[in-house]
């Protein structure tokens, strides 16, 4: 396994399930823990440490579903620890979770972004063994910025100009299916348009900007996908995860759509509507992805 150190540590995955009554008294069971280790270091590119964290079920993981997480943050800012509440709501439902890190606009401008996300893609699937993960079964969940990274790594596996020169050349970098939570989907929104010029530099074209926009590569083949968003998002509005159901539904591809009505950007901060999309999460995955990989 490619990889620096890391803290290694248990953590609650949750609150205390249900009380179960013996005799007169009432004995609270232990939840079950997922073991995370954090700051992984995994590559260095340009001076930048990439570390990863690493969320593994109770029991750790044998030939388990992987899911990489991906940080939100405008593409400026943000860390995985971002999404630390999906790692373990996911590893208590069996699921070995990566949340990856990538170089920040401000660090380096894109594809540098879709290049680290893509190696991240690679170094799980090449470590497979050693983290308990079945490699025909890794899907991508991101969150706002994350959820547009997540998208353009679903919808472009193996295509060469987007994998760059991280860790792990050659390794395949299709997933099994896409998660995406308030996701920009086409890059000419004016709500992000400071974020977005930083993200591409001074100098891209309109054809950069569509190449950089998830919802040019809806096809048939596109992985299955779910798409989630607030209906008072201002910062991404919600028209642009409708955008995208509607281009992949357009091509007979799969997709579902959970739209929260009253919800801002970000509202799955709470953990009570995080837990709840990993919930739905769960089922998606359950649904659309084979027992014995896609």
């Amino acid at each position: 396994m490619a990889c620096g150190g890391g803290l290694a540590r248990q953590e609650w995955a949750g609150e205390a399930s249900a009380t179960i009554e013996s005799g007169d008294s009432n004995v609270q069971p232990e939840p079950a823990r997922v073991t995370i280790q954090e700051g992984v270091l995994i590559d260095t590119i340009d001076g930048r440490e990439l570390r990863y964290d690493i969320y593994t079920p109770p029991g750790g993981g044998r030939n388990a579903p992987g899911v990489l997480l991906i940080h939100g943050g405008a593409w400026l800012q943000g860390d995985p620890s971002q999404l630390r509440g999906y790692g373990i709501f996911l590893g208590r439902l069996g699921y070995v979770c990566v949340s990856a890190a990538y170089r920040l606009s401000g660090e380096a401008k894109w594809p540098a972004q879709i290049h680290d996300v893509k190696a991240a893609l690679r170094w799980m699937r090449a470590n497979a063994d050693t983290l308990g993960v079945d490699p025909a079964r890794i899907a991508v969940h991101g969150n706002s910025a994350g959820a547009h990274l997540a998208l353009m790594l679903a919808g472009t596996p193996n295509v060469p100009e987007f994998e760059g020169a991280g860790v792990h050349p050659g390794v395949d970098t299709s997933v099994s299916a896409c998660v995406a939570i308030y996701a920009p989907t086409l890059l000419a929104m004016r709500s992000l348009s400071d974020a977005i010029g930083q993200l591409m530099g001074p100098g891209a074209s309109a054809e950069d900007y569509r190449a950089a926009s998830p919802v040019t590569y809806a096809r048939k083949e596109f992985p299955p996908t779910m798409l989630v968003h607030g209906m008072k998002d201002e910062v991404v509005p919600w028209a642009a995860s409708a955008q995208m159901h509607e281009a992949l539904e357009k091509t007979g591809a799969t997709v579902d759509l959970h739209l929260f009505s009253g919800m801002p950007h970000a509202f799955d901060a709470d953990s009570a509507y995080s837990r709840t999309i990993a919930g739905l999460i769960d089922l998606f995955l359950r649904r659309n992805v084979a027992a014995g990989g896609r």
